[in-house]
């Protein structure tokens, strides 16, 4: 798995993305990451780990329309890279691998 290490919040925030399928935007990605680990979130820690992902190659990103909602701003859209598709699939591999590894008895306790 060498050179393609997630840390945990990394690899929820890219398994949410990859999730989302072109709708993962920061209040998307933010909102699901939420209900599913049941922990509050705050929006700029979404943002700075879309873009630290984005410049690891993990994420592609682009702009989308202009709306009114949004008084004439564009959302970013991220969406997932065949790296970031690998990574992941290591990283399961990986995890997988470790739990299959531990002693039945020890998950009984």
């Amino acid at each position: 798995m060498k050179g393609t290490y997630l840390g945990e919040f990394e690899e929820l925030v890219l398994l949410t993305v990859a999730l989302l399928e072109g709708d993962a935007y920061g209040i998307n990605v933010k909102l699901e990451v939420e209900q599913r680990t049941d922990r509050k979130i705050n929006l700029s820690v979404i943002h700075s780990t879309l873009y630290r992902l984005e410049k690891k190659a993990y994420l592609n990103s682009a702009l989308g329309e202009a709306t009114k909602i949004r008084g004439g701003k564009r959302k970013r859209y991220f969406s997932i890279t065949p790296y970031g598709v690998r990574s992941l699939k290591e990283a399961k591999s990986l995890r997988d691998g470790i739990w299959n590894s531990i002693p039945t008895y020890v998950l009984q306790r």
